[in-house]
């Protein structure tokens, strides 16, 4: 009996082994990547080691204790300083090493003015989160319960400790870019891209060029979620966004107004099938529109507000309202940018992450949908139809202080 006991015992302790290497395992692979956070004081030395006790520490708290020794700066990060050269390391070890990238150190603050902006947009949304009247989907639920496929909008950059959320015709196109620039996700003859304008349009959109949330699950299994919520707590967290009307005004002109195979036959011919009278649409974008078709920009409103229409699929991203894209009232957002501010918020965001020095935003060419054009679109909208839109598109106007366009609900 004692011999079989012992059989057993081992047989059990190889397979906890295994069942631990493989959990610990994947949380590893997750921490080749340090954060930088930039200059901060060193840490204090390490506390002398207590005696060990018969304590047995929780299973999160050992996970926690792992993953934060990872996250603190001066623990051989690529932009810790080089090593004092002690002449027995080899040329290979040296030749390893990535030097200092030094943090840009401004010596005048930032202007009061943007400060306050952006404590009035992050006020804002904590408040609106906490309103009893501003009432979504979702609105109340925990991070946990997020499905992992609404987290594809989170780019994590490990580099520098930044986590965007991006939502489409907010000038995401660019701050993608920024982001690939950052996280050295692209090399040219094995050096990283420096220049985020040299980034092809295709590679910016292409998803294996950006670590997102909904890709932890792949890489750490059961660690994803808690890892999720280290870096939340730890990373700056940042999200542009836009008045919502214009931005549908944008993503109409965008997909519909110019030829787009992939958006006619996935939307188009929908959109001309049901409220154009066009029971057998052209079979493609280019014959289409050599005939002068194309679904005009109240068809366009009528597929968002037919209820038929996310019983077939979730919204576009598109026009998918951004407390969708983003989550605000689970997510504690460092820094809130409006594309009407784009240039001053992105060079305060920039300096804020003190990476100004290490790349520019884009200069905008001013092309952006003009606002002051917003009447015009709905023009030929019915009354009815611009109400069951805003409130459609209420809570994106609340969470972020846009105001209610009176002059066009009120016509």
């Amino acid at each position: 009996m004692f011999r079989i006991f012992v059989v057993l015992g081992s047989v059990f302790m190889i397979l906890l082994i295994i069942i631990y290497w493989d959990d610990v395992g994947a949380s590893h692979l997750y921490l080749h990547t340090p954060v930088s956070p930039g200059p901060r004081i060193p840490p204090p030395p390490p506390p002398r080691q207590q005696p060990h006790t018969s304590r047995t520490p929780s299973f999160l708290s050992d996970i926690d204790a792992f993953v934060n020794q990872f996250l603190e700066p001066g623990t051989g990060e690529p932009t810790d300083p080089a090593p004092a050269d002690s002449g027995n390391q080899s040329e290979k070890a040296e030749e390893r090493y990535i030097p200092r990238r030094e943090w840009k150190i401004h010596l005048s603050p930032v202007a009061a003015e943007l400060r306050e902006r952006q404590e009035q947009r992050r006020r804002l949304l904590q408040e609106m989160c906490a309103n009893d009247s501003v009432v979504f989907p979702g609105k109340n639920r925990s991070f946990d319960d997020i499905p992992n496929k609404e987290l594809d909008h989170l780019i994590v950059d490990d580099r520098h400790g930044i986590i965007y959320c991006y939502v489409p015709k907010v000038a995401c196109s660019n701050w993608k870019r920024i982001m690939i620039v950052l996280s050295e996700s692209l090399l040219r003859d094995g050096v990283p891209q420096r220049d985020p304008l040299s980034i092809p349009k295709d590679l910016v959109h292409n998803s294996s060029m950006h670590f997102t949330f909904n890709k932890f699950w792949k890489r750490y299994g059961k660690f994803a979620k808690h890892l999720m919520k280290v870096k939340l707590k730890k990373y700056t967290k940042f999200i542009f966004v836009r008045d919502p009307f214009v931005r549908l005004i944008s993503a109409y002109r965008n997909k519909f107004e110019l030829p787009n195979a992939n958006f006619y036959r996935r939307f188009a011919q929908v959109m001309l099938r049901r409220y154009a009278n066009q029971p057998t649409p052209p079979a493609s974008a280019d014959e289409a529109f050599g005939m002068g078709i194309h679904p005009s920009f109240p068809n366009f409103l009528q597929y968002l507000l037919d209820p038929q229409t996310e019983k077939e699929m979730p919204f576009n991203e598109h026009w998918r309202q951004v407390y969708r894209l983003c989550h605000p009232c689970q997510i504690q957002y460092d820094f809130v940018g409006h594309l009407e501010t784009a240039e001053e918020d992105a060079e305060h965001l920039l300096r804020h992450l003190k990476v100004d020095n290490v790349v520019e935003f884009p200069t905008s060419r001013r092309n952006f949908t003009a606002s002051t054009l917003e009447a015009d679109w709905f023009n030929t909208v019915p009354l009815e139809t611009r109400k069951e839109l805003y409130k459609l598109y209420e809570p994106d106007f609340r969470l972020f202080g846009y105001d209610k366009p009176d002059s066009i609900l009120n016509e």
